[in-house]
């Protein structure tokens, strides 16, 4: 039997480029995207076509209204996205969000006794957001092999962060060496119903000066 890894899809570059890493080492992958109360629908639009095209094994989308909770610009309608340099951790961070996505896959690879979860995180070229940071992908690793069976039979479940330490730049020519097509992508956290990025947010300027500094033409449609 193939390997199996959870791939958590948000419909952006960096989960996008991960599922085709996990895919070029022969796991058998599952999609996992969240509608969590983000505004926009685009970035799930976008994971459903990639998790299509991709041929993952299935794709779930799970509902999960941190909306209600408020506190972040990407759910909170009174809450504007900066379009503007900021400092510290920025009002795009969604509380917890990492964790909760986390932990949900954990349980689903309990299920289907996955060797492996997938996630994005980048810790060079990012918004400083703190559960993108090793330590606290270390510190979930050693929670999972707690919490779970699996762990405590001693064939827990690997959090796999392959871009954990790549730029920007490095992601996207890692992605283009595996044939990722980066305009099904959205990255923009105030995209339109038609994925169109808005140029100006934190999102988008990181990934405009990727795609800049690779030498490698923009596929981003922008608004």
């Amino acid at each position: 039997m193939n390997k199996k890894a959870i791939i958590l899809l948000s419909g952006g570059l960096d989960s996008t480029t991960c599922l085709a890493m996990a895919q070029s080492q022969g796991y058998d992958c599952y999609a996992l995207s969240f509608r969590y109360g983000q505004k926009h629908s685009s970035e799930l639009n976008a994971a459903k076509l990639i998790a299509k095209t991709s041929e993952v094994k299935l794709h779930k989308i799970i509902d999960l209204d941190l909306g209600s909770f408020g506190g972040s610009a990407l759910t909170d309608e009174t809450l504007a996205v900066p379009e503007g340099e900021t400092s510290g951790i920025p009002i795009t961070y969604v509380p917890a969000r990492n964790t909760v996505f986390l932990s949900v896959a954990l349980a689903w690879a309990e299920v289907l006794e996955a060797d492996a979860i997938f996630v994005g995180v980048n810790a060079v070229d990012y918004s400083g957001y703190p559960d993108c940071r090793p330590e606290y992908i270390e510190a979930f690793q050693k929670m999972a092999d707690l919490a779970t069976k699996a762990g405590i039979d001693g064939k827990g479940v690997k959090i796999k962060t392959p871009l954990l330490h790549l730029s920007k730049v490095e992601i996207i020519k890692k992605g283009y060496e595996l044939g990722v097509d980066y305009s099904k992508t959205v990255s923009c956290y105030q995209a339109d119903k038609n994925g169109k990025a808005c140029g100006v947010c934190d999102s988008c300027r990181i990934r405009q000066l990727a795609f800049e500094n690779a030498s490698v033409d923009d596929p981003t449609i922008y608004q």
